[in-house]
């Protein structure tokens, strides 16, 4: 088997993982390879069946079209068992221990491998919470280590290994960068070094949105078989913002300016491999519903570390959403080639005023950082202003950012 191309542009991969053992016999079309390119982690799939010999190493980077494995097509399937199954079920028998309650057996086992003065429930205590036995003073007969000891040393604010404290240790560990990660750093360098980027700032009072959300949500949910969340309604008023400040949505290709009569919104998720940004195709056609749906969809995706080059190439413009991890305040980096991205933030209860008096109103902190080679100050303040308005009063986001007043009106 040859390494296939993941994509245009791509000539070399790394593996990240085999899902095989060399000798295994795979069926067509099984994963057998987990591979790292510049863009995405992708499956390796068997193209035929056959017992296989793996040619290269975790870690290796190999040319795209070089051999990563032979497959022997005219071995047969195990009579009994694959070994694929046989590991799958390998599983279940320490599960089988781990179900069955502490019992005095396992006491006894782990206790001689603390060699202090303690007794034997104190002994069991420490072994369980990954205790340094070394540090609890006893108050026992000749310093020996009670169970109250124990308890005491732990309450007094000590995290524990088992509960993914410090280990006590001064130990180091290396782990190498994927491609993947190696890729998205040399990008962002590069927009640092490559656009004259800045962030302007503004803030939203959420309280129209999330009541809107408070009183139709169930029905929604009932309607269109999705929840109604925030970022619906950020990227509809993205994209009507985007209509009304076409630079925003704009790239710059060499000496020309290119833009876009659509818009493709970019919105980046969390993944096991690091940060995903997967496109919402033509999402100023979308309903709040259909970008629920899509947002869903792509967000399973790159969870299950199933997403696609395609599902994230491309793209206009970007939202990422630092709220949900608590952030209050950042300025992101742009996501190239594009000129600008749209940073959502934690929503806090703050006192505003509103009609000359003080309120306390759910407030978000948006950021936006633009290259300011094609995106002019006034440009940049009117998109943030207009996105900022719409979220304030949703139904400007029906009518292109206008009040219904004024389309009633023809303004």
């Amino acid at each position: 088997m040859k390494i296939p191309s993941p994509g245009e542009s791509i000539t070399e991969v790394e593996i990240a993982s085999w899902l095989v053992e060399d000798g295994d016999y795979v069926e067509r079309d099984q994963a057998i390879a987990e591979i790292d390119s510049d863009k995405a982690t992708l499956e390796l799939p068997a193209e035929e069946s056959g017992t296989i010999t793996l040619k290269a190493q975790e870690g290796d980077t190999i040319q795209v079209g070089a051999v990563v494995c032979i497959i022997d097509t005219s071995a047969k399937a195990p009579a009994n068992s694959t070994k694929k199954e046989a590991k799958a079920a390998a599983p279940e028998t320490p599960k089988k221990e781990e179900a069955t309650p502490s019992t005095p057996a396992k006491s006894e086992v782990a206790s001689p491998s603390i060699d202090v003065k303690a007794s034997p429930v104190a002994k069991e205590i420490i072994t369980q919470n990954a205790l340094n036995a070394g540090k609890i003073s006893g108050s026992g007969a000749n310093g020996r280590i009670t169970k109250s000891d124990v308890l005491q040393f732990m309450s007094g604010g000590i995290t524990t290994s088992a509960a993914g404290g410090w280990g006590g240790t001064r130990e180091t560990r290396r782990e190498k960068m994927s491609m993947l990660r190696r890729k998205v750093a040399e990008r962002l360098v590069g927009v640092k070094n490559d656009t004259a980027m800045l962030t302007t700032f503004n803030e939203v009072d959420m309280k129209p949105v999330m009541d809107l959300r408070a009183q139709y949500k169930d029905k929604f949910r009932e309607t269109h078989d999705v929840n109604l969340g925030f970022m619906s309604f950020f990227t509809k008023a993205v994209t009507e913002a985007l209509n009304i400040v076409p630079a925003v949505n704009a790239h710059i290709d060499g000496k020309e300016m290119v833009f876009h009569d659509y818009a493709d919104i970019g919105i980046a998720v969390s993944s096991p491999k690091g940060l995903m940004v997967p496109v919402l195709r033509n999402a100023e056609q979308m309903s709040l519903a259909e970008i629920e749906a899509e947002i869903k969809r792509l967000a399973i995706k790159a969870r299950d570390g199933k997403i696609a080059l395609e599902d994230m190439e491309g793209g206009t413009f970007t939202i990422t959403n630092g709220g949900v991890f608590g952030s209050m305040l950042s300025t992101p980096i742009i996501n190239p080639p594009q000129s600008a991205i749209l940073g959502m933030h934690n929503i806090v209860e703050r006192p505003v005023a509103v009609n000359g008096k003080v309120e306390i109103r759910p407030v978000m902190f948006v950021a936006l950082s633009y290259d300011h080679r094609i995106i002019d100050g006034k440009e940049s303040v009117t998109f943030l202003k207009n996105v900022k308005e719409m979220l304030e009063n949703p139904v400007k986001m029906v009518f292109g950012g206008k009040s219904a007043e004024e389309v009633l009106l023809g303004l």
